[in-house]
């Protein structure tokens, strides 16, 4: 920051100069620049020489210098918003040093707002007589924001005042020689690590020969003003294939066969960039090794990755753990099977039942799983072993609560029957129906029930009551958050319905298809729906909007980890199919994002070799994450 001051100024008076000095550091740390923020405070290894406090045999000329430092004061009880803290002692050891031990004074220059203000914070001492404030006399320090932003602490701006004071006065000394002026040197600081953005450095000390000039064996003390961050972005047009950006840099890719932009390799928590496509090419923002960009709120950033697993059945129903470690799938034609591994082996646990769903507690030890036209078969450690209710019913459908203690299992044709006991014992509620699907909350309160060709029926009491909802559609499937806030129902030939009101009103998110089996994360936020015939559907946004993911088939059951990562899918006759739902690029070199033509994208790093989106601009279908 080029400054349009005299390079050096000689000041007569050492109170005077150290005072300056102060103010110049302290108006450093946060102002000039077209800054977009509240001020940032820089402080020098050394402190800048202050007024020298009245009295006391500190020194050989019975004065001691007044210290001032200034550093950063984080969000807290000093500051619930932030802002400065102004340190100033006696230099006790004359090694101008403030130490810590040395510190008799402490100030807070608070922020008012959390938004930004764009105002230096001024600090400047003025002798204090003796008096009631000091016996001996002083310094007086004072503080507070440049309101009119003319570089000068004036009096109505001071917000904190506090007192240096010296000691009682020594014996007098012999004569000591002539004094020397006092002078400053400014000189403008490149951008780099010491101001970020460039500045002045600003050098004091005494003239020891007498020639008016701060010579560098007469520099005692060095603060810097530095400039804030531009408020501005600095663009660069881009037309070749690849460029190495750097930190806080705006990129146009103006290229037709597209430009790959290098990460900065070694950033600072909270540097920038950002990249707006201007060619027809598009553009890719690659990575360093060690980086990598977290893509959950992106659209195309949260795509779920697809690999298959045995075994191979016509599948009627899947279930999870909530961290996908424990899986259970069950088949019409008579198979159930285990998995304690996240899908990579699966063991055959039972067979000969026609299966028609499953269902698991968050930890995957407490299982249940029904039959269409036989008995509720319950597991508590995992599936290694099993027991039945002997009951001999058209079961259709069966949810738990996550710990494994409600449940709720559909008769097709039949009853809603309820659990409280893990299924030891069992309570008909509801009518007679062509029940086909059932939902439940983590705590078993909040349960939809869902009909082959009328309503849907909701529970808000674990049961007990049931109320119709929605019109008559062919129901298929149902899926709840974990508070059961937001519930979600497929329809044969029909609409994905969503409720996000526990099940009172109901509204349609997506067109009419074939749908079969839902799952949803736990805070309903992430969604993937089958179709038979047609393809897998996920959506990010609670439903709002649907995206074509793995390939076609004849999909018929879907679950999910409490976190939507993980999913499970099956279709009839084919095997199982693991997807892992993205949240960043792939790590290091291998990992990038992708956008085309007007897209753009804002990017700010955080620590530990992650990048996080700050901001988007999308005219494409999605973005392309690797």
């Amino acid at each position: 920051m080029p400054s349009s001051r005299p390079a050096c100024h000689i000041i007569r008076n050492a109170r005077l100069a150290a005072g300056l000095t102060a103010s110049l550091a302290l108006f450093a740390c946060g102002g000039g620049g077209g800054g977009a923020g509240n001020p940032a405070f820089f402080v020098p290894p050394a402190q800048q020489p202050a007024a020298p406090a009245p009295a006391g045999p500190s020194s050989p000329s019975g004065e001691s210098t007044v210290l001032m430092r200034v550093k950063p004061e984080a969000v807290g009880v000093n500051c619930t918003l932030g802002g400065a803290r102004v340190e100033a002692g006696l230099d006790a050891d004359n090694n101008h040093v403030l130490a810590d031990s040395e510190v008799t004074s402490t100030q807070y220059i608070c922020n008012a707002t959390a938004a930004v203000d764009g105002l230096s914070t001024l600090v400047r001492m003025r002798a204090e007589p003796a008096g009631s404030n000091c016996a001996h006399g002083g310094s007086q320090v004072l503080a507070g924001k440049d309101l009119n932003r003319n570089d000068v602490l004036e009096d109505a701006e001071v917000t904190s005042s506090a007192y240096v004071c010296g000691g009682k006065p020594g014996a007098t000394g012999a004569a000591g020689s002539n004094g020397r002026d006092s002078l400053l040197a400014f000189a403008a600081e490149a951008p780099g690590g010491t101001c970020a953005y460039g500045g002045q450095r600003v050098q004091s000390g005494l003239d020891l020969n007498a020639n008016g000039v701060l010579d560098a064996a007469e520099v005692t003390a060095t603060a810097y003003v530095c400039a804030a961050a531009p408020a501005d972005t600095r663009w660069v047009s881009v037309t070749a294939s690849s460029v190495q950006t750097e930190s806080n840099t705006g990129y146009q890719a103006n290229a037709s066969a597209g430009v790959t932009l290098t990460l900065p390799p070694a950033p600072t928590v909270g540097d920038w960039i950002k990249v707006v496509g201007v060619g027809s090419g598009g553009w890719t923002i690659a990575q360093n090794a060690g980086q990598r960009i977290e893509t959950r709120g992106l659209p195309g950033g949260t795509d779920l990755d697809w690999r298959s697993a045995a075994p191979t059945g016509s599948w009627s129903g899947l279930a999870s753990s909530a961290d996908a470690t424990r899986l259970s799938a069950v088949s019409t034609s008579g198979e159930l099977y285990t998995s304690s591994d996240s899908g990579a082996n699966w063991v055959l646990r039972l067979t000969g039942q026609v299966w028609s769903g499953v269902a698991s507690s968050s930890d995957g030890l407490a299982l249940v799983a029904v039959t269409n036209g036989g008995a509720i078969f319950r597991s508590t450690d995992g599936g290694g072993t099993w027991s039945n209710d002997g009951s001999s019913r058209a079961w259709s459908a069966v949810a738990s609560s996550a710990d494994g203690s409600r449940l709720v299992a559909t008769a097709y044709l039949g009853q809603i029957w309820t659990s409280s006991d893990g299924g030891s014992s069992w309570t008909a509620r509801d009518s007679n129906r062509a029940w086909r699907a059932v939902a439940s909350s983590a705590d078993g309160r909040v349960l939809v029930a869902a009909t082959n060709g009328a309503q849907l029926y909701v529970s808000t009491d674990y049961g007990v009551s049931w109320t119709p909802r929605a019109s008559g559609q062919f129901w298929w499937s149902a899926a709840a958050s974990a508070d059961g806030s937001i519930l979600y129902a497929t329809a044969d030939t029909g609409a994905i319905w969503v409720s996000t009101d526990s099940g009172t009103t109901w509204g349609v998110q997506s067109v009419n298809r074939d749908w079969r089996g839902i799952a949803t994360s736990a805070d309903g936020r992430y969604v993937v729906a089958a179709t038979s015939g047609g393809r897998l559907y996920e959506s990010s946004d609670s439903g709002q909007i649907w995206r074509a993911t793995s390939d076609a088939g004849a999909w018929t059951a879907v679950a999910s980890s409490a976190d939507g990562v993980k999913v499970a899918v099956a279709k009839a006759g084919s095997v199982i199919q693991l997807g892992t739902r993205r949240t960043s690029t792939t790590l290091g070199t291998a990992g990038s994002i992708s956008g085309g033509p007007q897209d753009s994208l804002e990017l700010q790093y955080v620590g530990g070799g992650v990048f996080l989106p700050v901001g988007y601009v999308l005219a494409n279908v999605a973005f392309v994450i690797r």
